[in-house]
């Protein structure tokens, strides 16, 4: 009798075992789908981050945009802090404002640094990922080794800062282009007259980088490496954000003030 006894008091202890681990996994479920609902903690915006009069169709990609640049480690690629907050602060405007007909793309030419540098980012805001880091070109009377001098004036050879939105692509004298508009009056609206494309050129390329520390330099477009030029125009073609960033131009947007 002790025998069983000691028998049905050690199953009983099992038993209880198993259904406590069961209610336990029971009473955690609601929490697991809840933080599944709501997403990756990392990517939700602090408290008051909230960007106002944004229309609904557009609010889902601005809370992401908080936290991009460190989960993507930006700074190691060489993007500056300071380029990435502007591109961002003007491309949520544009958003905003209804002007992208592709609100998941932004590209980013930080012409702070020097052109044997890859300083062109084209950034997919809405699935989080680099979609192409290279080297870009910017006009032969802008700067050798790196930017300082910008014109929006024809026959200048020089570049055009600030905010763009591409356009169509053509067949040109430098092959598969994509037009571009310039939205700032004074310092790139003139860039659809003057031709100022994003385009292929062999004088950008590692080859360039290595024989002299810097690439050759463009009639003032932003020219690209020759491989990389058709996948990136396809890219960013029809209603996207081309930032070009330089520090000087920044008390003359009227975009960024």
């Amino acid at each position: 009798m002790v025998k069983f006894l000691k028998v049905m008091i050690k199953k009983f202890r099992s038993f209880y075992l198993f259904v406590s681990t069961l209610v336990i996994t029971l009473l955690h479920l609601p929490f697991a789908f809840a933080k599944s609902a709501t997403g990756n903690m990392f990517f939700n915006p602090p408290l008051g981050d909230s960007v106002a009069n944004v229309s609904a169709e557009h609010t889902s990609i601005i809370p992401v945009l908080k936290s991009v640049y460190d989960s993507l480690h930006l700074n190691l690629k060489g993007l500056s802090q300071q380029a990435f907050d502007y591109a961002k602060e003007g491309f949520q405007k544009l958003v905003a404002e209804g002007k992208l007909v592709n609100d998941s793309i932004i590209s980013i030419a930080d012409f702070s640094l020097n052109s044997g540098k890859k300083r062109f980012f084209i950034i997919d805001m809405k699935n989080y990922k680099v979609l192409f880091n290279t080297l870009v070109a910017h006009g032969r009377n802008t700067g050798r080794e790196t930017a300082s001098s910008f014109s929006n004036q024809n026959s200048t050879y020089k570049s055009s800062p600030g905010f763009y939105i591409t356009g169509e692509t053509y067949q040109g004298k430098n092959g598969y282009s994509l037009k571009l508009e310039g939205l700032e009056r004074g310092i790139n609206d003139n860039a659809f007259e003057r031709g100022i494309v994003i385009h292929g050129a062999e004088y950008v390329s590692d080859a360039f980088v290595n024989m002299q520390g810097y690439i050759g330099r463009s009639q003032g477009c932003p020219a690209v490496p020759v491989a990389l030029s058709e996948p990136i125009i396809n890219t960013i073609k029809n209603g996207s954000c081309l930032f070009i960033y330089h520090p000087s131009y920044i008390d003359r947007s009227a975009i960024l003030n």
